[in-house]
């Protein structure tokens, strides 16, 4: 899905403002390269402000050098604005324009020629990565000083996300695997079943029967007490009785 896509109208309208505040920053109200009055186009992976002329050459460089957008016509992304907040054309020319020779005439040069050896060839950089350079070159470079738009912070809170970075965030989160939740009334394997309690072995007298502790009946025991209740006697019978 389109990132863009996601940008609802006040969002829009809220970036637009900020890319407006910060065109009227003072180094913002010269192209980055030719220095021409009120840029409005800029290259969002660059961070800088650049005139029309400029943009065309830009976008010749390719995608891979610059991303060029317009300040006014096109729809920014979170991150994007963040990072024009970040750096703006007095730190990225920092960089970009660290071994350039003082009083430089660009447009004499070729701003063609120019931008292409700034750009691709690096002829002036700085040495190292774009912001480690910066950070390096400007001491009052800070990367938790520009504000959240709507960006998201998953790698840490601490610190803004890169593009990069900001991709790779929203790729994580949709190949996570849920997490497993574990079955309510599980049976731990593990605990110990406590033996069944013993009774004393003893016999106890119940009146009309005798019943073992085991909870078995004394069967003998309950025929002698229902003998004694009728009198029956265990005598034999007398020999009268007898059959010869």
């Amino acid at each position: 899905m389109n990132g863009k896509a996601s940008v609802s109208k006040e969002l829009h309208a809220k970036h637009a403002k900020i890319l407006e505040g910060l065109l009227k920053l003072p180094d913002n109200r010269e192209c980055a390269d030719c220095r021409n009055k009120a840029p409005r186009w800029a290259s969002v992976n660059l961070g800088i402000f650049i005139c029309m002329q400029c943009s065309g050459i830009h976008r010749s460089l390719g995608v891979h050098i610059s991303k060029v957008r317009s300040t006014t016509l096109d729809t920014w992304l979170p991150d994007q604005v963040s990072f024009m907040q970040l750096i703006g054309n007095a730190r990225s020319n920092k960089h970009w324009e660290a071994k350039l020779p003082p009083n430089f005439d660009s447009n004499g040069y070729g701003i063609e020629k120019f931008i292409n050896a700034k750009y691709v060839e690096k002829r002036w950089a700085s040495q190292g990565e774009f912001l480690a350079a910066l950070k390096s070159a400007d001491p009052t470079f800070n990367l938790n000083e520009s504000p959240e738009v709507g960006a998201k912070s998953g790698i840490q809170k601490n610190r803004r996300l890169s593009l990069d970075e900001s991709i790779l965030v929203d790729h994580m989160a949709r190949i996570r695997p849920p997490v497993a939740k574990p079955l309510e009334g599980s049976l731990d394997i593990h605990k110990k079943i406590s033996p069944p309690l013993k009774r004393p072995s003893a016999s106890v007298d119940y009146g009309n029967r005798i019943e073992k502790s085991n909870g078995t009946v004394d069967l003998f025991g309950l025929l002698s007490i229902h003998d004694d209740k009728q009198g029956f006697s265990t005598a034999p019978p007398p020999s009268w009785t007898t059959f010869d």
